[in-house]
């Protein structure tokens, strides 16, 4: 009974939310005013590509600098009557940042749309692609892969679709500086910005961390009953990527409507600190060539690589590798299509339920659980996407995304008579059998976190 009761308020959630969203879409096509200028006509002018110079905006922006929340509310341990006080006086402002989000993913401006529809698209016989990004806070990384795309030949045929988790000022100047190619930004409903004291932000009523299950049930926290496998309670920071994630895929493949009007072959998937060479687009249409030629039944093809490249690129560009799916060697830049994108969608439950808050170790538990088969993976010898942000949710140590750009740019200047190779070949087969994930990380126990992410292709 517990458990039916805590899943009906989830629901309950779902429903207002769905509502709000209905009630947005009536309203902006009722003409009873624009929601746009509602939520404030300059951060809609900064997500289209105009000045954002309000003091609103400045409020929403510095929230991301406290961890996405507004007021910089603390943490579930800390948490105090007088800290709720402090927060309550940005409520408003989150309440208005949340209409502004569904009314910008509603409506789905897309600057330079021209580039991927007409005079600008993909030539016969090349894969219509798009590039999406999820986009977090690290505005710098953003910086340079968006410098990285802009010099690829090919990048004007894309499209680009920036997924945010974070409303910012610098964020949105960023996209709107995108000139190149055709550009949509997109925004997760769900963050942590948008909810900071309740799910699936953290809510002050949940259970801490580390409190044990009994003390947990004894104290009558929101969650008490639903621990992860290693007896721990979620962390909104960090289920929130596997969340946007999920989402994001769904939303790219079923809801954004310039998609729908042109579907893409393949749809690449970056993040904000992954830093592309500038044949990436040749190499990818390469890598998909020789897919058609030699490996049809290869559902992903990858771009990236976290080994370090040693020695000259010489006869290794134009060679592609034949692999199964790793989660820890393949999840950067990884181009899949619509086929292996509905593969995914019947695994939804699984997805969802799997107690690992990292959503690459969840697609691995998919390969040998769910999927039909295992996962095949075209690699080439050489990557052409690189990693910037050795430092962030796994990692200690002090950015340096422009040192680390530094470094590949030489290594790609120093190789560029090997860069665009005309074609791929397979130059290697390795064994192919299914790849377990070899541990489960849990952080990912709450069945709230379960329903919602279900949700996600019903409530779009």
């Amino acid at each position: 009974m517990r458990l039916r009761i805590y899943k009906r308020k989830v629901v309950a959630l779902l429903l207002a939310l769905g509502a709000a969203a209905c009630a947005l879409a009536l309203w902006g096509g009722g003409g009873g005013g624009s929601a746009v200028e509602a939520a404030g006509e300059e951060e809609a002018a900064a997500a289209a590509g105009g000045p954002a110079s309000s003091s609103s905006l400045s409020a929403a922006s510095s929230s991301s600098s406290s961890g996405g929340i507004p007021g910089g509310r603390p943490s579930n341990a800390s948490w105090s009557p007088a800290a709720a006080g402090a927060w309550s006086a940005s409520e408003n402002e989150t309440l208005r940042l949340r209409s502004l989000v569904y009314r910008l993913n509603f409506d789905q401006p897309v600057r330079q749309e021209a580039l991927w529809t007409g005079r600008g698209a993909a030539a016969a016989g090349e894969a219509a692609l798009a590039v999406v990004v999820q986009v977090h806070e690290r505005p710098e990384h953003l910086r340079l892969l968006l410098a990285s795309l802009r010099r690829a030949p090919g990048a004007e045929k894309v499209l680009l679709v920036l997924s945010h988790d974070v409303w910012s000022a610098e964020l949105n100047a960023l996209a709107a500086a995108v000139d190149f190619c055709a550009v949509l930004q997109v925004f997760f409903p769900f963050s942590r910005q948008l909810y900071p004291a309740e799910f699936p932000g953290s809510d002050p009523r949940d259970c801490p961390r580390d409190l044990g299950r009994a003390a947990a049930l004894r104290r009558g926290c929101l969650n008490a009953r639903y621990p992860d496998a290693f007896g721990h309670y979620r962390e909104a920071a960090f289920a929130q990527t596997k969340h946007h994630w999920w989402w994001k895929l769904h939303f790219v493949w079923e809801r954004v409507r310039v998609l729908r009007r042109r579907p893409p072959a393949l749809v690449l998937f970056l993040e904000e600190d992954h830093y592309l060479a500038p044949d990436f687009y040749a190499a990818l249409q390469a890598l998909w060539a020789l897919r058609r030629r030699d490996c049809p039944d290869c559902q992903l093809l990858s771009l990236g690589s976290y080994a370090a490249v040693r020695g000259g690129f010489g006869a290794r560009a134009d060679k592609a590798e034949l692999k199964p799916w790793k989660s820890t060697e393949h999840n950067m830049g990884m181009a899949f299509g619509r086929d292996a994108y509905e593969e995914l969608l019947a695994c939804a439950d699984a997805f969802c339920t799997y107690d690992d808050y990292n959503w690459d170790w969840t697609l691995q538990h998919l390969t040998v659980r769910c999927l039909p088969r295992f996962w095949k993976v075209l690699v080439p010898e050489v990557p052409r996407v690189f990693h910037t942000g050795d430092c962030g949710m796994h990692h200690r140590q002090a950015c340096r995304p422009a040192a680390q750009a530094a470094k590949v740019d030489a290594l790609l200047e120093a190789n560029r008579q090997h860069l665009f190779p005309a074609a791929m070949s397979l130059a290697k087969r390795h064994a192919l059998a299914p790849v377990s994930p070899h541990v489960k990380n849990g952080g990912w126990g709450d069945i709230r976190d379960h329903e919602l992410c279900k949700s996600y292709r019903r409530l779009q």
